[in-house]
């Protein structure tokens, strides 16, 4: 019988160490959970009515992700809702994002309401905070009137879509959903949770980090997950730009600056020489007008506030006896009722801002009103009108004419009784003919008196 020789061990040790390395390749190439390793995020609070302002930040954290290598977006919000079409940007901007984005509503007291509920929607991770809200999304007009039947039924048919779809591609509960834009219906944390309509329930934005790191976060194909020392999140800084355009884009301040854009210009037109009314007047205008170029603002309302400036400006040219300007005030007040149109979330200017600001602006239109009548009504004070009643002194005389000093000026005079009058004597202009005063004698009794009047009256 041959024997046969054994291997020898370096032949077998190296194919074991192939053996090896082929179920380590084919293990790579598998689905699953890979080992942990350290996630970056980037945290953006997104707080207040859904605006151009909060969509280009959004945009801004986004691209800040794509190029500082941040592996999640992590999206703080408690909102009231706010602009349709903003929304829908936003809602792109979220679902086109390189990076995972986690939406959580909080803290304690939040909500995602109107269109914070698409954005819960469109959400790689949907968490809220316990004691907050999501819901009522039903599309209201301006006001929060409701709005004729077939154009809440394409306004609405076009969101059931939208949310439909985003909430199906996420596996979330669709039918919730539509009845959130349909019925308005609104849920508490513990019960969307319950119903599918969220993932996660989580007290804070660190406590949603360490869920997701046991549950797993999808990375380029695949689902790591990490504990909880191995995560950092990072804040997103907001610019100053958007502080001011977050700032300005507020409809009440819009509203403001328009309106004290208004004031102050119309008191400059009716007391030239102010300068600070006039300026501040056109950078308030300006401004307002950028805003009302971005929000949704109606022509009607923006018709009677001008209309109401035409009518106050016809007030200093027509005697109306103030009824223009009341009929400017009544403008005012419709066309700020009217200004704005927000199709989605939030209705129009309250009561509670209009009255005051209308109040105010009409108390300054009426003061400037008042200077100008009283400024038409003064007597004059330059000219010859203005040296009837003035007293002077004769400092040369010769039979009825000679020369008198009024006002520290030599002014030729004549006698009105056809007196001579003796040098130094103090005489009064009673009339003027020609390029001569004429005057006549005043009481040495009456002289301090008069004086005293010519004082008041100067001042």
């Amino acid at each position: 019988m041959r024997r046969i020789a054994p291997r020898p061990p370096f032949s077998a040790a190296l194919s074991a160490a192939l053996l090896c390395l082929a179920l380590l390749l084919i293990g790579a190439s598998l689905p699953g959970k890979s080992r942990a390793r350290t996630v970056e995020a980037l945290s953006v609070r997104i707080q207040g009515s859904i605006n151009p302002a909060q969509a280009d930040m959004l945009t801004r954290a986004v691209e800040q992700c794509r190029t500082e290598d941040y592996d999640l977006l992590l999206l703080s919000l408690d909102t009231p809702g706010g602009l349709g079409q903003t929304m829908r940007e936003m809602v792109q901007t979220v679902l086109n994002s390189p990076v995972p984005v986690a939406v959580w509503v909080g803290p304690r007291g939040a909500r995602a309401a109107s269109a914070g509920t698409f954005l819960v929607a469109s959400s790689s991770v949907a968490s809220m905070s316990p004691e907050t809200t999501i819901g009522s999304a039903s599309p209201v007009s301006a006001g929060g009137k409701e709005i004729s039947e077939t154009m809440k039924k394409k306004i609405e048919n076009d969101f059931v879509s939208l949310i439909r779809g985003v909430a199906s591609d996420k596996g979330r509960n669709v039918e919730w959903y539509e009845k959130a834009v349909r019925e308005a219906a609104s849920l508490s944390a513990s019960q969307a949770a319950e119903k599918e309509v969220i993932d996660l329930l989580a007290d804070s934005p660190q406590d949603l980090m360490r869920q997701i790191g046991e549950r797993g976060l999808p990375l380029n194909g695949e689902t790591v997950t990490f504990s909880p020392e191995e995560y950092s999140i990072t804040s997103f800084e907001p610019s100053l730009r958007f502080r001011i355009f977050s700032w300005l884009l507020h409809p009440q301040i819009a509203y403001l600056l328009l309106l004290g854009g208004i004031a102050g210009l119309f008191f400059e037109l009716s007391n030239p020489g102010a300068v600070f009314p006039g300026v501040f007047g056109g950078v308030c205008l300006v401004l307002g007008l950028y805003a009302m170029a971005v929000l949704p603002v109606t022509v009607a309302g923006l018709l009677l506030i001008f209309l109401s400036i035409l009518l106050f400006v016809l007030e200093l040219a027509v005697t109306s006896y103030g009824l223009l300007t009341i009929a400017g005030v009544v403008s005012l007040f419709f066309g700020s009722i009217l200004l704005f149109n927000f199709e989605y979330g939030l209705g129009s200017l309250p009561l509670g801002t209009i009255l005051p600001t209308v109040a105010v602006v009409c108390a300054c239109i009426v003061f400037a009103l008042y200077l100008v009548t009283r400024a038409q009504l003064k007597p004059r004070t330059t000219g010859a009108e203005a040296m009837k009643g003035l007293i002077g002194r004769v400092t040369r005389w010769e039979q009825d004419r000679g020369q008198i000093m009024v006002r520290g000026e030599l002014w030729r005079a004549r006698s009105a009784s056809g007196a001579a009058l003796a040098p130094d004597t103090t005489v009064r202009v009673v009339d003027i003919q020609g390029l001569h005063l004429m005057v006549e004698p005043v009481p040495s009794e009456q002289e301090p008196q008069e004086a005293e009047k010519k004082a008041r009256s100067k001042t």
